[in-house]
């Protein structure tokens, strides 16, 4: 026992010696380092004061990138999170510094996206005296975060920050705000280093894997005649797109992606059988109302892609995996519920899966692509006259990119275009505002993208109504050197409104018309070269001159005013409904 208290003494002795006193702000530095941050976006205001003084210091350690508005750094967070499978850190200011985060919480939480937000607060002396730029940024924001905190003394930042990190990546990913009390971050304490979390006995983000329901799922499968998978963002966030493969190829069993789900297989794989959904493909959409056992792997039955619900895959049996609990039977009751990481749940269910083809069922996805591409297609791909499409951009696109670029889009008729007709070979190329449909998402989350992912070719798709809500951060663009290519699909219309009116309300174009500035004068002013096109037989060299470009380029590209995008499930109708035109 002797023997034991002198280590243990021993080892009190080193932890003191090793102690340092730091500022709150310093340690909350500290932590990132320690989290593997680099990259933080920002904006910095008199309650985060302290904070960015400290940083000052830190620049051997820590890339701040100045944006030109709280709205746009968190959007480069979800950026950078979803290109490189790292959390994305935001530094704010109290007040409206705060309350400008908002939107991106919201847009981070439903997209399931790890971002850690770190906003000042007035000292803790003033909360609720309604102090200069004082916001109760703790309720604003709690149902908009997976977890929040307010910190007000700086020995809470070490383990506070651990969590906050551990939350924000773990189980199902998403956003985390961390409010720190101006005196907490001047305050010192006596720090002994940043200790990681790896388990808090409240927070269970990974379920427990349940064998008989994955034996009672190999068994369904191994019954269909009819069996079709649908596949979201759970198996990108999982890293189980090699597993997933191998076991739809296993299966032989057609699969459909969801927005985010895309990219997580190769866009010409066999399997392959496109996107679901409001707008996505005919096959798909038709066949889920036939299939007789309907495999979700880490989606949510999201309204856009069940559309009625009372009308929806009635005669299948249901298969869902999911590492969330409360998404499983919240919208359609499943048959049998596999709780868990699909990275996990996937092996385990391959290998109780026979190994099937299924040929006359694959057909009949293909007859409706054959049928999709004769109605649909080929004038939105390849058009002889009129004014540009959006379809042949993106076509002109793949041919150039070879299905290599990450591609992010904002909210829009140019969103559903690029999501059904972009090409990708690798995973994590797809970056779009699925849940809350956020215009002047792309700009912003295509600057994060570019720094999550340096060395690939990123490219940010706009509509000229989600451009203007986010235009300011080319001053990022400029300031930064970030050599994002943007193109910007004009319609001179807000074009998914206005398809709306047109189908549903009689034409009546109410406040559709948006006016635009001129956007290559714009960009030149930001020292960023560009170019409009209107014009067919220019559209290759243009966009050949922007990814041959060493930096930033736009291009305004002046697109069919009055075009809609087909295939369309109308709200309140059955996917069996969908509409070629």
């Amino acid at each position: 026992m002797r023997g034991t208290t002198a280590t243990v003494i021993a080892s009190e002795t080193t932890l003191m010696a090793e102690a340092e006193t730091l500022t709150g702000a310093q340690a909350l530095l500290e932590a990132c380092v320690a989290e593997g941050v680099d990259i933080i976006f920002g904006y910095p205001g008199g309650a985060i004061m302290p904070v960015y003084d400290a940083l000052y210091d830190y620049g051997g350690q820590l890339q701040h990138i100045l944006v030109r508005h709280e709205q746009g750094a968190i959007h480069a967070a979800q950026g950078f999170a979803r290109s490189s499978g790292r959390t994305g850190v935001v530094f704010a200011t109290s007040g409206p510094g705060a309350t400008n985060l908002v939107t991106g919480l919201a847009d981070a939480m439903i997209d399931s996206t790890p971002v850690v937000c770190i906003t000042g607060q007035v000292y803790a002396h003033l909360l609720g005296t309604d102090a200069f730029q004082e916001v109760d940024v703790i309720n604003i924001t709690t149902p908009v975060t997976k977890w929040n905190y307010q910190v007000t003394d700086a020995s809470e930042i070490p383990g506070v920050m651990a969590r906050a990190f551990y939350i924000a990546r773990s189980g199902r990913p998403g956003p985390v705000l961390i409010d720190i009390t101006k005196n907490a971050q001047l305050q010192q304490f006596s720090y002994t280093g940043h200790t990681p979390c790896e388990h808090i006995r409240s927070y269970r983000p990974r379920p427990l894997i349940r064998p008989e329901y994955i034996r009672q799922a190999a068994e369904l499968i191994n019954q269909a005649k009819k069996p079709f998978v649908l596949f979201g963002q759970g198996v990108i966030l999982g890293g189980a797109e090699n597993e997933f493969r191998a076991f739809i190829e296993k299966g032989g069993i057609p699969a459909a992606w969801t927005i985010l789900g895309l990219s997580a297989l190769p866009t010409d794989h066999y399997l392959n059988t496109g996107m679901l959904g409001m707008h996505g493909n005919y096959g798909p959409n038709v066949l889920t109302n036939e299939c007789d056992v309907l495999i979700a792997i880490g989606m949510r039955f999201d309204d856009r892609v069940t559309g009625r619900l009372d009308k929806y895959a009635r005669q299948a049996k249901i298969i869902h995996l999911d590492i969330d609990p409360s998404e499983i039977d919240k919208n359609v009751k499943s048959t049998v519920p596999v709780w868990g990481d699909c990275r996990e749940t996937l092996p385990l269910l391959t290998a109780l899966v026979e190994k099937k083809t299924h040929p006359g069922w694959l057909e009949k996805f293909r007859q409706y692509a054959r049928e999709e591409e004769k109605i649909v297609i080929r004038n939105e791909l390849s058009p002889t006259e009129g004014p540009l499409t959006m379809g042949e951009v993106i076509r002109t696109l793949n041919e150039l990119t070879g299905g290599d670029a990450i591609i992010v889009t904002d909210v829009g008729q140019h969103q559903m275009v690029a999501c059904r007709y972009a090409r990708f070979n690798e995973t994590k190329s797809n970056i779009t505002s699925g849940g809350a449909g956020t215009m002047g998402f792309a700009l912003p989350a295509a600057i994060g993208a570019k720094f999550g992912a340096p060395e690939r070719t990123v490219v940010a798709i706009i509509g000229d109504g989600g451009i203007q809500m986010t235009i300011q951060e080319l001053g990022t663009i400029m300031q930064s050197q970030v050599g994002v290519k943007i193109l910007i699909l004009n319609n001179r219309f807000l074009g998914m409104v206005r398809q709306w009116q047109q189908l549903f309300h009689d034409k009546r174009y109410s406040f559709v018309d948006i006016a635009s500035p001129d956007y290559v004068t714009v960009a030149r002013g930001y020292s960023i070269e560009g170019e409009r096109v209107s014009e067919r037989d220019r559209l290759k060299e243009s966009l050949q001159r922007m990814l041959a470009w060493d930096g930033a380029y736009l291009i305004e590209l002046m697109v069919g005013k009055e075009n809609n995008v087909f295939p369309m499930v109308p709200q309140g109708c059955s996917v069996s409904e969908i509409r070629l035109q």
